[in-house]
């Protein structure tokens, strides 16, 4: 198997080596490659034309709708291939940042339940010294 460089169809292969090389890759298509194959898709006026320039590249009409729809939204960079793999690590400092934020969130709600049971308190407070100060009344007026 020969493994293919950006060729004339425009495909992306990798060069891997090991157990699973001989497996079929999926293929990836350059920005210019797909931008080429939409201009002549749409260019193509003669009768079946454009069915064979499909079956010339091995190309469904799904890659050509995809394919537009991301050119005419004005994605210049929405043709070009999609990396895979993992996404990059984060950094020591955004790790940090994170860690700090989820405790400062711990923190605010820690001191939105101080703040609601303070209030509870005073009110209890307020509400035993008016019952202490009724029943300092009560007993004076029964002797």
């Amino acid at each position: 198997m020969t493994d293919l460089a950006a060729g004339d169809d425009g495909a992306v292969a990798s060069k891997k080596k090991g157990p699973r090389a001989d497996r079929p890759k999926r293929r990836t298509f350059t920005a210019e490659y797909k931008q080429a194959i939409v201009t002549e898709y749409e260019q193509s006026t003669e009768t079946g034309a454009k069915g064979a320039l499909l079956r010339r590249e091995g190309l469904y009409h799904s890659h050509v709708l995809d394919w537009t729809r991301q050119r005419d939204a004005g994605a210049l960079n929405a043709l070009a291939a999609k990396g895979s793999g993992p996404k990059p690590g984060k950094s020591e400092a955004e790790r940090r940042a994170e860690k700090l934020e989820v405790e400062n969130a711990r923190l605010v709600a820690e001191l939105a339940k101080a703040k609601q049971a303070n209030e509870v308190l005073g009110k209890l407070a307020e509400f035993l010294e008016l019952l202490s100060n009724n029943s300092g009344n009560d007993t004076k007026q029964t002797p």
